[in-house]
């Protein structure tokens, strides 16, 4: 019986240590994930209309996708960056390109056809309005 005790003792340590070798695996790559993860404020603009911030430094418009499909937003950019230092003795060329990928779950009633998108200063602003028979209407009191 001591035998078969120390089998499943030393099997238990090995999942253990597989688990813990898990965990340590899943939260470096959530933590790759996350950089690539750009920061974002959502905002309820009047009655009528949200607002979605995107911060998107190192970012140049023309490398920025945005698309709507089944009422989710995507926000897509490429971000291309190279810092080079050229010195008498020594050259360094940092680059950092990769995609960067958000998407958002639009609240119902959204007219798809009235989104506005700007970018300045490496923020993405999106600008959501309702569908026409989902706003607020005003009624005249007689």
């Amino acid at each position: 019986m001591g035998n078969v005790a120390a089998k499943a003792k030393e099997v238990a340590k090995n999942i253990e240590e597989k688990v813990e070798k898990g965990v340590e695996v899943a939260k470096e790559t959530f933590a790759n994930v996350a950089a690539h993860l750009p920061f974002a404020n959502l905002a309820k603009k009047g009655s009528d209309a949200f607002v979605i911030e995107v911060d998107l430094p190192g970012v140049k418009k023309e490398d920025i996708d945005l698309s709507i499909e089944e009422n989710i937003l995507t926000v897509k950019a490429v971000r291309k960056m190279k810092n080079e230092v050229k010195r008498e003795d020594y050259y360094l060329c940092e680059s950092n390109f990769g995609l960067i990928s958000r998407s958002f779950v639009l609240p119902d009633g959204i007219d798809t056809e009235k989104v506005d998108a700007r970018f300045e200063d490496g923020r993405l602003i999106i600008t959501l309005e309702k569908e026409e028979s989902r706003k607020a209407k005003k009624l005249a009191v007689k």
